[in-house]
């Protein structure tokens, strides 16, 4: 299987999987949590038959990456993605990032810059800062993300369903939109990944992305759901616009968290017309 080895710990690596495909423009997938670049399944055939070269990996501790007991904050995740980008030499890319993939997303950017990347995407996004506090009285209040912690570490099992139930908003969506097989699949991918990923990366969604908004300076899409219940668009998707100067935002109506699977159709065209422009 492809790696690119981005650290260690101790005597062993620490290896990030990847998978790279077809030629053209890249067009680079970073998945949410707790879940894989397997999530990207109905963006990527789309993107290959558009003539996209597509590279997808998986985060530290989840999927076929290592699972190693720290780095999970979004300044190594951002150093992750430059390693992959540099080992892989990809120019001109779309950074295209999901839940806390827009995070990594958006601290490459402001750490590194464009000199590699003419767009991104931010779908359903963790930017520009979930907190509450004085200068940021839209966030939510430390005490939620306490709680997702403390369920987490309780009993990581079923918090992850818990979790995915409303990723997918499944009580609305379950059966239709989201087979049980599909959902199934979710939990299964969730429940493989590192048990400690699944509580640190929980402290990471509190980010300030607010700075590395700031310093963008390419076309930025943002795809969110008016029904998003992990991120809800008015604290994220909706505030992007304020960092970033060249900016949009599609509202997909009734669309959850997971609009890549659920509303998949929808996402696909908004996603290759931005590629095009």
């Amino acid at each position: 299987m492809p790696h690119v080895t981005v650290g260690s710990e101790r005597a062993d690596s620490i290896d990030i999987y990847y998978e790279d495909h077809g030629t053209g423009t890249p067009v680079v997938l970073s998945h949410g949590y707790p879940l894989s670049g397997k999530a990207w399944e109905k963006q990527v055939s789309v993107l290959l038959a558009a003539g996209y070269r597509v590279i997808t990996y998986d985060r530290r501790g989840w999927g076929n990456s290592s699972q190693p007991t720290d780095g999970y904050d979004y300044d190594t995740f951002a150093s992750d993605v430059n390693v992959l980008l540099t080992e892989l030499d990809v120019r001109d890319a779309i950074l295209v990032g999901h839940s806390m993939g827009t995070g990594d997303v958006a601290r490459y950017l402001g750490r590194y810059g464009t000199e590699r990347v003419a767009k991104a995407v931010l779908m359903s996004p963790i930017p520009p800062f979930l907190l509450r506090t004085d200068d940021n009285p839209e966030g939510a209040p430390q005490s939620l993300f306490d709680g997702f912690i403390q369920a987490a570490r309780g009993d990581r099992e079923a918090w992850l369903k818990q979790f995915l139930q409303n990723f997918y908003n499944l009580d609305v969506y379950g059966g239709t939109l989201v087979s049980d097989e599909a959902f199934q699949a979710s939990v299964n991918v969730a429940v493989a990944g590192s048990p400690v990923a699944a509580v640190a990366c929980i402290p990471t969604w509190l980010t300030d992305f607010r700075e590395d908004l700031a310093t963008i300076d390419v076309p930025v899409l943002v795809i969110q759901g008016d029904q998003d219940r992990v991120l809800p668009i008015g604290v994220t998707g909706q505030r992007v616009s304020a960092f970033v100067a060249d900016s949009q935002l599609l509202v997909i109506e009734g669309g959850p968290h997971a609009i890549a699977w659920t509303h998949a159709d929808q996402v696909n065209d908004a996603l290759l017309d931005f590629l095009k422009k």
